[in-house]
């Protein structure tokens, strides 16, 4: 797949994904973070799906209730009905899969599906919602993302942590049709990367890298850029979206249509 074949690559780069929504002023991945992203105008929310005992896809980035609620409970060990009766600050809850789709049916969601047990939930939320053309689905394991991707024909996706190990070994042979066809390999089926900018002392993310990917249609999208400077560095450099927790200074810093053609 290549960006332009879904809807969820349609609007002008460079994308701003906000992370978890806005949740500046409010708690992360809540109805209440993903408004306050949407308000900003922003097209894209990332967020993260587990699975709760009893089949329903729920966002939440952790596995479970600790950091957010405060209580030893794992995600996986509850039924929705319980997950849906715990309140967060500010009145708020983690939402289900469904519910924020269908809440918000003009907005892209990047969705990292944490836990094998989340597979077919996600896949039976986003069929439900009517919602395939306008999210990317993705996930660390290899595995579990083609798992995904199976389950929703169409559906855009980018690279999983494998894939990303592909792209960095292309890198390293001379430019040319080897090189072009082992990152072709590496990133089959993928409309886009997500990576951060560096791994300890390995660079992913450069002006190179970044073109060559174009070259065989995918984007390079860079997380968690929360810094200006960083963000108006790498729009400069060709990255075409910013996984940001600060979507409010990113809408000003990287107005939609400033990425400039690679």
């Amino acid at each position: 797949m290549t960006p332009g074949s879904s809807g969820y690559f349609t609007p002008a780069a460079p994308r701003i994904l906000a992370h978890r929504g806005l949740h500046v002023e409010a708690p992360e991945n809540t109805m209440l973070a993903f408004a306050k992203a949407v308000a900003l105008g922003v097209d894209y929310v990332e967020t993260d799906v587990h699975a709760t005992r009893d089949g329903v896809a729920v966002i939440s980035h952790d596995p479970d209730l600790r950091r957010i609620a405060g209580r030893d409970e794992r995600l996986r060990d509850l039924d929705w009905s319980d997950v849906s009766g715990i309140r967060l600050a500010d009145d708020q809850r983690l939402p289900s899969l469904i519910e924020a789709l269908d809440a918000f049916p003009d907005t892209r969601f990047n969705i990292d599906v944490k836990v094998d047990e989340a597979v077919e939930p996600t896949i039976q939320a986003i069929r439900r919602a009517g919602a395939t053309d306008r999210v990317l689905v993705t996930s660390f394991s290899h595995a579990r993302r083609r798992r995904v991707v199976a389950g929703l024909p169409g559906v855009a996706t980018s690279a999983s942590s494998r894939g990303v190990i592909g792209v960095v070994v292309a890198g390293l042979v001379p430019a040319g049709a080897a090189r072009r066809w082992l990152l072709g390999r590496a990133v089959a089926g993928c409309g886009a990367i997500q990576v951060p900018e560096r791994r300890g002392p390995v660079r992913i993310v450069t002006e190179r890298r970044i073109r060559d990917l174009a070259s065989v249609g995918v984007e390079t999208h860079v997380w968690t850029v929360d810094r200006p400077a960083d963000m108006r560095r790498l729009v400069a450099m060709g990255v075409q979206g910013l996984v940001t927790d600060r979507a409010d200074l990113a809408v000003v810093e990287t107005p939609r249509g400033s990425s400039p053609p690679l």
